[in-house]
């Protein structure tokens, strides 16, 4: 793998970053998104792209949250950014600035490639990532390559109906898994309860300390999300299933006893086949995403076979 850069837009900050062969930042550079001007913060991704531009550059990757339209280089919508940002032409507004061809993804599809290719999942075939933090998305990767489905949409799990009168989710359909599981949604539930708390990680100390109602929505939480984590076995039957984000790191046992629970449910043939494990690249997958993709993409381009093919 040559040297690629890696952009990272999220609702809150934008990183860039320039990766070497061993999936190692070699630099990185971080700013405030400009959630309301897609043309700034490009411009801002230009600068700081022109700052580490080097011979070796083979392109760049860029990671966003989506539904994406990839056909097309653009955002057809997110909450984490403006409505300003949707259909914003972003890959050919910087491949005309920067003069490298420019490779957009779904943020939770590059965490997904991260790990398949350099992290937890590296010994894997069939990788399926999940991230659960303020939402949840999701990620298949297969032989070290994103699954895309037909339409480009697979992995858009945030809106899986999975509770036909459960809790309402502001961007997502009532009883939906992000409805249920995500940070944001297990914070949301806690408050309508009367509970102080400020984010999951309360809601989950108020449940150690014996609060029946936190314990119950922790408790929602893990049931339904290891219930979704089965259907994606059965589904999939993957090698593994990588669980990121802060609700699924940061919780005491959350990982552990999602996995007993998917296995006490799953077919007595699969259950020594269930295998869950933690995220271990962090704040860095998507970067590192990013990179392995325009990597990935640049050999295509030229007629070349990745070192994973």
């Amino acid at each position: 793998m040559d040297l690629a850069i890696g952009i990272d837009i999220g609702g809150t900050n934008t990183r860039v970053a320039l990766v070497n062969h061993q999936y190692e930042l070699v630099k990185r550079i971080q700013f405030p998104t400009n959630r309301d001007n897609p043309g700034a913060c490009l411009q801002q991704i230009n600068e700081s792209i022109r700052s580490m531009t080097c011979s070796d550059i083979v392109g760049i990757g860029m990671s966003c949250p989506g539904p994406l339209d990839l056909e097309k280089g653009r955002i057809i919508f997110t909450p984490n950014l403006s409505a300003s940002w949707h259909g914003f032409p972003l890959v050919g507004t910087l491949e005309a600035s920067t003069g490298f061809q420019v490779n957009l993804e779904n943020d939770a599809n590059l965490a997904a490639l991260a790990e398949a290719v350099a992290g937890a999942g590296k010994t894997n075939q069939y990788v399926h990532y999940l991230t659960i933090s303020t939402g949840i998305g999701s990620g298949f990767i297969v032989n070290k390559k994103i699954f895309h489905g037909a339409h480009g949409f697979a992995g858009e799990v945030a809106n899986a109906c999975m509770w036909e009168k459960g809790p309402d989710g502001e961007h997502v359909c009532q009883g939906s898994i992000e409805a249920i599981a995500s940070g944001t949604a297990i914070t949301r539930r806690a408050g309508l309860m009367g509970l102080a708390v400020g984010h999951a990680g309360d809601v989950a100390r108020l449940a150690l300390e014996g609060d029946l109602q936190a314990k119950g929505l922790i408790e929602d939480a893990k049931d339904y999300l290891a219930n979704f984590i089965g259907c994606i076995c059965a589904i999939e039957d993957p090698d593994t299933v990588i669980l990121g984000g802060s609700v699924a790191l940061k919780l005491p046992g959350f990982i552990e006893e999602i996995q007993k629970r998917v296995i006490a449910k799953a077919l007595p043939c699969m259950k020594c086949h269930i295998n869950i494990q933690s995220a271990v690249l962090g704040e860095d997958s998507g970067l590192i995403g990013a990179a392995i993709l325009a990597n990935q993409k640049s050999k295509m381009w030229h007629g070349h076979k990745t070192e994973e093919d």
